[in-house]
């Protein structure tokens, strides 16, 4: 589907309507060849229409809610709708009761006149970085699809609603990377903002300390559109920045370890890329990467506060639980209240000292995942799964504990395995970030 900003100059000319886009979206949606069945757990085939039929009228009148409406997004099953129930991908919450009110960051989509396409799968809980679901069933990455391999997760069915054309943009979630880890592996760009800018309100919560909302969409403007819708910010054009001049840091001790050959080229793609039109790459350790494996030395958020969440559910249901998922979720409870405490002030300390070495930059890059698109088959095992996740979610959960901003950008050559370049920066430039993607990403697509 084509970015945004093209839609919505299509519906402000007429060369089409919402419910022309809506069609669209459905058809491919509900094509039994293609991966609609797995990308989504519920599709509001009837609710969009008439969503659609509801914003031509208005756009008719000039009365319509602004320049995206009518345009198809997809809600990750981790928000609450109201009248809905919120199972995250789970099967032990199918029964929930349903949600009396909309999540606040939905709620704003709404308003601005998008039109939720469906409920997207994910990762059961959010929890991986891989993307299986053994209940509703694994959407596959668009590439070597008669193979198979992994959308990446948690936000699995967002990344395919974009990447096959269910829609214009998803929304998301990000922890530990579920909103970049995916768009990386299927070829698209994911954005993960500074936590707090976004409210986590109606979201079912992984870890309140990492969790974080963000949009997925074909490029960094349209990003940056839903962002700040999802925000509540003003709507402003985004700023003009240039790739001459930035001064990029390449963290040796994130970048490069355990990069698999596809994924080496196109990062060195990128970095050459980048080279050629005057960015200053420099290329040394950033030692607060080096500081976090020491702080989560008895443990990490994610798992003591999803464990907080989950032990009384656990208590009385984990069969219905992918026991994967499960698995993790329980090692939250040997993590000591005194261990959970040095954490908190070890990262506080740790984010001080990333602010004060990012100072002289614009950003860091590094790949999103060192490794192409693992094949499904490659999970079979216990212990591969474990390795596996563990190097997706390394180089975008450093930026979660850091508090920061990121967002992969596809950098791999036509034909090539799907690879993201991540650019991050402390919290709060995110309005910056964005602006250095949208010019970086012009160079990466020449």
């Amino acid at each position: 589907m084509p970015p945004l900003a093209q839609l919505a100059h299509h519906l402000a000319s007429g060369a089409a309507t919402s419910r022309q886009l809506i069609e669209t979206a459905l058809a491919r949606a509900q094509d039994p060849a293609g991966e609609g069945g797995r990308s989504f757990i519920t599709l509001y085939a009837d609710q969009a229409r008439a969503s659609a039929d509801a914003m031509d009228r208005l756009r008719r009148h000039n009365r319509h809610p602004g320049p995206y409406a009518g345009i198809p997004v997809s809600i990750k099953d981790l928000f609450d709708m109201a009248g809905e129930t919120t199972t995250a991908g789970s099967a032990v919450l199918r029964e929930a009761p349903p949600a009396t009110t909309t999540a606040p960051a939905i709620a704003r989509l709404l308003a601005a006149g998008l039109i939720p396409i469906g409920r997207t799968n994910m990762t059961e809980f959010a929890f991986s970085g891989v993307g299986l679901n053994p209940h509703y069933g694994t959407p596959r990455s668009p590439w070597d699809r008669a193979t198979g391999h992994i959308p990446g997760g948690s936000s699995s069915g967002a990344a395919v609603s974009v990447s096959d054309g269910f829609a214009a943009a998803a929304i998301g979630t990000d922890t530990g990377g579920s909103c970049r880890i995916p768009a990386a592996l299927c070829g698209i760009t994911g954005f993960k903002p500074t936590a707090r800018r976004v409210t986590l309100a109606g979201a079912l919560p992984l870890a309140p300390t990492l969790d974080s909302i963000g949009p997925l969409a074909a490029t960094a403007r349209c990003c940056a559109s839903i962002d700040a819708i999802l925000a509540g910010d003003p709507a402003r054009a985004l700023p003009q920045a240039h790739v001459s001049g930035l001064r990029l840091l390449l963290p040796t001790n994130l970048a490069f370890d355990h990069l698999d050959a596809a994924t080496e080229r196109a990062l060195d793609r990128a970095v050459q890329r980048l080279d050629d039109s005057g960015a200053q790459i420099d290329r040394r350790a950033l030692p607060a990467i080096g500081q976090i494996n020491e702080a989560h030395a008895h443990g990490g958020f994610a798992a003591a506060e999803a464990y907080a969440w989950h032990r009384t559910l656990l208590a009385t249901s984990t069969a219905q639980y992918d026991p994967r998922v499960a698995t993790r979720i329980e090692t939250g409870a040997a993590m000591s209240a005194a261990d959970y405490i040095t954490l908190v002030q070890a990262r506080a300390r740790i984010i001080a000292a990333f602010e004060a070495d990012m100072a002289p930059y614009d950003g860091l890059i590094v790949p999103t995942v060192p490794i192409a698109p693992p094949k499904l088959a490659d999970f079979a095992t216990d212990e591969s799964y474990h390795r596996l996740n563990y190097l997706l979610l390394r180089n975008p959960s450093t930026i979660n504990f850091l508090d920061g901003c990121a967002i992969s950008l596809p950098c791999h050559a036509e034909g090539q395995p799907p690879a993201g370049l991540m650019l991050a920066a402390p919290a709060l430039h995110d309005a910056r970030l964005l602006a250095i993607a949208d010019a970086v990403e012009m160079i990466l697509r020449k």
